[in-house]
């Protein structure tokens, strides 16, 4: 019997592999660009200038006839490994504010919990781009501030989980009989508290996705003529009446995967909670 319940707490919806193909096809147009996308993403070409879709051409082509399908295969890798380098900047520095707040308690914990309750105040995207303005424009330094802008979900996040996890009665009794905090966090809270920090990362870096590109959009990313998601439909917008595939496809693409990492979150966040 628990292993027909086991098998039941992972199974899989039709939606739920729509959402997890769309990530394996986000992963391939990562690893393998070149392939999926044959024509040179930074290549003008003077006779195909603002075509619409082809099948030489799945989305068209831009002001200068560069093929937007592969302008936004090859914007894939830079957009999400932007938001790679978020997350990881906001769980790492978040996780272990959210630890050394939980456990050292007193004035240390309420410390570090009004500087969150601050940061908590203030838009996401608002603070990305303050932090983004004082560090200098860029893709980096872009990923950067969105980490930062993160830090305060993850600490917050990580801090209820260990508050609760703690006093739990089998930690309890490790404590009672000599397991020292290491041993507590390595054996006891930490895998008793990854469901809820992994599903919030799922959730957090489609949020880092919309942040990226939105900063990339007003020009605070990769600079041009590089493909970003976000900067390809800052650059399609002054032709959205008379070419609408300039901003559709890029601003689809972003959507449906926002939307599918989001439902890959409801996943973690569901199935942990059987």
């Amino acid at each position: 019997m628990p292993d027909v319940k086991s098998a039941r707490s992972i199974a899989l919806r039709p939606p739920d592999y729509l959402a997890l193909g769309v990530v394996v096809v986000l992963i391939l147009f990562i690893v393998v660009p070149g392939l999926i996308a044959s024509h040179d993403p930074l290549l003008p070409d003077s006779a195909a200038i603002l075509q619409g879709p082809s099948a030489s051409h799945l989305f068209g082509t831009d002001y200068l006839g560069r093929d937007m399908f592969s302008r936004v295969v090859h914007g894939t890798g830079r957009t999400l490994l932007g938001s790679l380098i978020a997350v990881v900047i906001g769980l790492g520095v978040g996780g272990a504010l959210g630890l050394v707040a939980a456990y050292a308690g007193g004035w240390v914990d309420a410390v570090i919990s009004r500087i969150i309750d601050v940061l908590l105040s203030i838009p996401g995207l608002l603070l990305s781009m303050v932090l983004v303005t004082a560090l200098g424009f860029g893709r980096l330094n872009a990923a950067v501030a969105v980490g930062i802008a993160s830090v305060a979900v993850f600490t917050r996040l990580m801090r209820s989980e260990v508050l609760t996890v703690r006093n739990l009665p089998f930690v309890e009794s490790s404590r009672h009989i000599g397991a020292d905090t290491r041993r507590l966090l390595l054996r006891h809270v930490l895998p008793n508290a990854y469901s809820a920090v992994l599903s919030l990362t799922a959730l957090q870096f489609g949020a880092s996705i919309i942040w990226i590109a939105s900063l990339s959009f007003l020009g605070f990313g990769a600079p041009p003529p590089q493909p970003e998601w976000g900067l390809l439909v800052a650059e399609g917008r002054e032709y959205i009446v008379s070419s609408p595939w300039l901003v559709l496809f890029p601003a689809l693409v972003i959507v449906t995967a926002v939307v599918s990492i989001s439902h890959i979150a409801n996943i973690i966040r569901t199935n942990a909670t059987r």
